[in-house]
């Protein structure tokens, strides 16, 4: 397994996820107002998102373990839909629309109790309530073993919208204020639903849907003088209240529920934070926040419209309190700890001040120990990061590696056919979600009524034939030339190819964080889907750094200052500039040679060569400046290669056997189709980085040996350089070229009998003890041959050395970063084509993956020396099955012989 003395897991990286609504089976449903209602008043906001975290989600025996609610807004419409990490939900996602209402930023506050699901909705003219069935109430046991279930919104279509208890209309006096958007809820212990809500007189009002033995909707004014008006009947004048200034209205709110309180946060355009007591109906504490602030001069004459409010609460430390303060060029990070007295005086105890020079901050979350946050500048570049507050005394962020979009243009090769290369590249796993491909297609025929909910095969078809039908149209009418035949090609699929690209880009335009404090995990949520943030190496996280943000995050490493650690640092940052070097052309004679089966070692040596005959920007001083920074450079190299290696004798399912109601709530962790994507992207990811280090690492040997003494520091040096780490280097970098290519590698949809008639022979000639291999799972996107592995096989073979020990189950808290960084080394380890395990080929001749297997055999065999005996039987066994009987002989002569 990899080594982790070297580079420790510290950054993280985005992995694209599911899409809102594609695969969900999406149901609209629509509210309207008695008498039609108002049209809305004001710009159309931007969008919003936001989540939620069932309690009892990190608890490895719940039935909502690992489940959870995202949903966004758009004007008058919310999207929820409901996911899990272990099971497929059915009828998980739904569309409401609000006619003639704007659904207020950050206005979607969903909450549990032990029998209901609420969500609480505030629009700019409505407020609303829908409560749905717990989780734990839908099924009769705990105990889940299908690998589907209902979700909490199945039977959301059976609620009365319009029912006067589920409903209110806000008031037109006070009413919302024009100025402010910011909303806050809560459920009373009597349940009860609260609504926080600036006031167009300057105040915040509070309505409370009362629960349903209550007759009547309540009202509280909270005054900014401290005084509580409760509207119990009807509504004072605003004259008689006094309107106040805009800039003394509240940018954000936030509520901390006690036991038989509440306590309302609201920070000000004036940037004060005020904390209200709804129990005892006034403000029990106000603090400017520009005391906080090196030089605020400037800042007392603008209002703090972009200012923002988050809290975290822990039973063991309190309540934290986490305001950003927006300025111009420079934004600040307050972290504080709420401090009460015997005698009910509340204080903040300041604990952090944190600044940014990123200009516009669109949401930020907020732990005990750390603040993540994400940016979107004016270029379309989303940024997020993340800091510790309590460990970081120089204030450096740290950087998650994004995920880019899709790259702008597609190269075609004089010998490559235009309509296949760019199908290969529009329709690659990951590359471009179901609806911009679907919009896309809707823009460039003109035809948008025609083409809706279609899957990912009849999208792919339509594509095709829409193309092919637009470019016949514009080649009949006179002769042309093979190359202006090829231009044409070109010229269409390049047009419908920017279509993808400009909705690709649309639709991943960040809306909010979410973290879940139970277990750690920290998604993205997009305009069209949503990913996860999930750990990686430190070695992969430098690798991927843009130039700008390198040498802050080489300071914030975490290593130590040894002469081994800079020297790791230092070759990953001459590995950098080796890759920032290499053209297109360049990286495709390595790639040739990796398909071809040819020597990587020599594909290097000629990479090099071009390297430093096109070297016109003097890259190689830069290079040999930077080696004479390292002190042992085979030292360095070594333990790289250390680090990436895979290769290890896997026992499997021995030790401690789990009860067995431990090992049904096992069975199904971590099966869902959400995360099967996840971690199967992420071995992709890591695969497709590695290949590149260690595409640089050759080239960088090979330069190495080239300088000679120079730097190697002596012959001994030069001769292990060349006989050991270059063919190391070369075994790693075929070890990722084929793990890459299988994460790539569509599987083949399988016809049920077919897929039984095969299991059969193999259970005869006991070949498999497998009888779970089922058909391809209907899924939004086509299954590679890695996702198929590690849904039919290697997941419950991962699980089982995970848990190991005789731990209760409510005793067992999953924490996500450590589990999918355990069950991503692990498929990396079934998947490395030199561990004597065989798995993944057993799996793809189990699940007739014929073409596949045959590949993957011809990538290992001039250099993989394990399992040759069983790769040959099974190649004989794939020619019998294709009908190539005369090689089928020759396959089985050489395993008998082996």
């Amino acid at each position: 397994m990899a080594a982790a003395v070297g580079l420790a897991e510290r950054g993280y990286l985005e992995l694209g996820g599911a899409e809102r609504s594609g695969r969900h089976g999406l149901r609209e449903l629509v509210f309207s107002l008695p008498g039609g209602g108002n049209p809305p008043a004001g710009p159309r906001g931007c969008g919003s998102a936001g989540g939620f975290w069932y309690q009892e989600n990190a608890q490895l025996g719940s039935v909502t373990r690992n489940r959870f609610i995202h949903w966004a807004t758009s004007g008058a419409t919310l999207e929820l839909v409901e996911e899990s990490l272990d099971i497929n939900l059915l009828n998980n996602a739904v569309q409401l629309r609000f006619q003639n209402c704007n659904l207020l930023p950050q206005g979607v506050h969903i909450f549990e109790t032990q029998n209901h699901v609420v969500i609480l909705v505030s629009t700019n003219q409505t407020v609303h309530r829908l409560m749905l069935p717990h989780p734990a109430r839908m099924y009769r046991s705990e105990l889940i073993t299908e690998s589907q279930m209902q979700s909490v919104f199945t039977d959301i279509g059976k609620l009365h919208f319009r029912d006067p208890l589920n409903y209110c209309v806000i008031p037109t006096v006070p009413g919302l204020s024009p100025f402010s958007t910011a909303s806050a809820a809560w459920l009373t212990g009597d349940g009860g639903s609260l609504f926080a809500l600036p006031s167009a007189s300057g105040g915040i009002f509070v309505l409370n849907l009362p629960p349903y033995d209550m007759p009547s909707t309540s009202f509280v004014e909270l005054k900014q003088s401290s005084v509580m008006q409760r509207l119990l009947t009807g509504w004072m004048p605003t004259a008689i209240r006094g309107d106040q200034n805009p800039s003394d209205l509240p940018v954000s709110l936030s509520v901390h529920c006690r036991e038989h309180d509440a306590l309302l946060f609201a920070l000000y355009q004036d940037h004060k934070l005020r904390m209200w007591s709804y129990k005892n109906q006034m403000c029990l504490m106000v603090a400017d926040m520009l005391e906080f602030v090196p030089v605020n001069k400037d800042l007392r004459l603008i209002g703090g419209s972009g200012h923002r409010l988050q809290l975290a609460y822990s039973e063991s430390l309190g309540l934290y309190i986490g305001v950003y303060l927006h300025a111009p060029r420079q934004g600040q990070f307050c972290v504080f700890q709420l401090v009460s007295t015997e005698s009910h005086r509340y204080s903040l105890d300041h604990i952090s001040s944190l600044f940014t020079s990123q200009e516009t901050l669109i949401d930020f979350a907020l732990t005990t120990s750390e603040i993540w946050a994400l940016w979107h500048d004016d270029e379309n570049q989303t940024t997020v990061k993340y800091i510790n507050f309590e460990h970081n005394v120089a204030g450096q962020w740290n950087q998650v590696s994004v995920q880019p979009l899709p790259a702008e243009e597609v190269n075609i090769r004089d010998d490559q056919d235009p309509r296949e290369t760019f199908t290969e590249a529009i329709f690659l796993p990951g590359q471009f979600t179901n609806a911009a491909l679907l919009k896309a297609l809707q823009i460039f025929s003109q035809e948008a009524e025609r083409y809706k909910d279609l899957s990912w095969d009849e999208l792919k078809k339509e594509i095709t034939i829409a193309l092919e039908d637009e470019f016949q149209g514009n080649v009949t009418e006179y002769e042309f030339s093979h190359e202006e035949f090829r231009q044409l090609q070109i010229e269409f699929w390049s047009k419908f190819y920017a279509y993808c690209l400009q909705y690709q880009e649309e639709l991943s335009r960040p809306l909010a964080l979410l973290l879940n404090h139970y277990t750690n995990m920290v998604c993205l949520l997009k305009k069209g889907y949503f990913s996860f943030l999930v750990p990686c190496s430190l070695m992969d996280h430098l690798y991927l750094l843009p130039d700008e943000q390198l040498i802050n995050e080489v300071e914030s490493a975490g290593l130590d200052e040894s002469d081994f650690s800079h020297d790791l640092l230092s070759l990953l940052q001459c590995l950098r500039l080796i890759g920032e070097s290499v053209s297109v052309e360049m990286a495709l004679t390595m790639e040739m040679a990796c398909f071809r089966l040819q020597s990587p070692e020599r594909a290097a040596e000629q990479i090099l060569k071009d390297l430093i005959a096109n070297d016109t920007e003097n890259m190689m001083e830069d290079i040999h400046s930077k080696l004479q920074e390292i002190k042992n450079p085979v030292n360095a190299i070594g333990m790289l290669i250390r680090e990436m290696d895979y290769e290890t004798d896997v026992e499997m399912d021995r030790g401690f056997i789990q009860p067995i109601n431990v090992r049904m709530h096992l069975s199904q962790l971590y099966g869902s189709s959400t995360t099967v994507n996840m971690v199967c992207r992420c071995v992709y990811k890591m695969s497709m980085t590695r290949l590149l280090i260690c595409r640089d690492l050759l080239i960088l040997q090979q330069l190495l040996l080239r300088l000679g003494d120079a730097i190697l520091l002596g012959g001994d040096q030069l001769f292990h350089t060349q006989q050991n780490l270059l063919h190391r280097t070369s075994i790693l970098l075929l070890s990722y070229y084929v793990i890459r290519w299988a994460s790539q590698r569509l599987a083949s949809d399988v016809p049920v009998d077919e897929l039984e008639s095969n299991l059969q022979h193999l259970s005869v000639l006991k070949l498999t003890d497998s009888t779970t291999i089922t058909p391809l799972k209907l899924v939004s996107c086509p299954q590679t041959i890695v996702e198929l592995f590690f849904q039919e096989g290697a997941r419950k073979h991962i699980i089982s050395q995970l848990f190991q020990s005789n731990a209760a189950l409510d005793e067992t808290c999953l924490s996500w970063p450590q589990m999918f960084s355990a069950i991503s080394s692990y498929l990396l380890q079934f998947l490395w084509p030199s561990n004597p395990n065989f798995l993944f080929p057993e799996c793809l001749m189990g699940a007739c993956q014929y073409a596949q297997l045959q590949e993957y055999i011809r990538l290992l065999e001039p250099w993989c020396h394990v399992n040759v005996g069983s790769c040959r039987f099974m190649m004989g066994h794939c020619y019998l099955v294709t009908g190539e009987h005369h090689k089928v002989n020759l396959c089985l002569k050489m395993f008998f012989f082996f």
